[in-house]
């Protein structure tokens, strides 16, 4: 084989394995669909779990999202206070377009209610707690619950805010694309050797 050959081969590899590396950093966070195929929605008293139950069987990375499908409703970002209050007077976000997604920019706690009159105090509203994926450093965590004044249990199906881990996890996934990214980084180096 030439070394013209070899070197278009050696690319070709390089090349292919920058695309898959890249392609999974893009898909290493995770969009998460608040209350399923209901939706964000007032309880009524028959669903099978609450929003921070849900919430709990769940990890949250810094990357993730969540999606909020919603009619005649809205969906607020606020502090601990105005959660544990069910106040709408002074929220960090409001969102009223009936589809929203947010994004975690930060680790912590964030803290989600509806807009409208009683349905917060119905139970429809969310705490998450947002980790950090390995190797990585985010900037200003979030404020804890208990900085607030806050209890472990408000009444809302959190007996432990730490809790055991849940099963599903982007973890995986940033590991694959850290592994990914170094052996390109290996290639590029190889190939600068050459």
């Amino acid at each position: 084989m030439s070394s013209f050959s070899l070197q278009n081969l050696f690319k070709f590899a390089l090349f292919s394995v920058v695309f898959i590396s890249m392609a999974t950093l893009a898909i290493a966070s995770f969009q998460f669909r608040v209350g399923g195929e209901g939706g964000w929605t007032k309880p009524t008293g028959n669903e099978p779990e609450t929003y921070n139950e849900w919430a709990s069987r769940n990890r949250f990375h810094v990357g993730d999202s969540l999606y909020f499908r919603y009619s005649n409703d809205s969906v607020l970002v606020v502090n601990h206070t105005s959660y544990t209050n069910c106040s709408v007077l002074n929220p960090i976000l409001k969102f009223k377009d009936g589809d929203t997604v947010f994004e975690f920019d930060r680790y912590g706690f964030f803290y989600f209610i509806s807009g409208e009159r009683g349905h917060c105090k119905a139970g429809q509203k969310l705490i998450i707690r947002v980790m950090v994926h390995p190797a990585m450093s985010s900037p200003q965590p979030a404020q804890s619950p208990m900085e607030d004044g806050g209890s472990n249990d408000d009444g809302d199906g959190w007996d432990s805010i730490w809790g055991p881990p849940p099963h599903n996890s982007t973890i995986k996934q940033a590991v694959a694309s850290y592994f990914m990214t170094a052996l390109g980084g290996m290639l590029v180096i190889m190939y600068l050797l050459m």
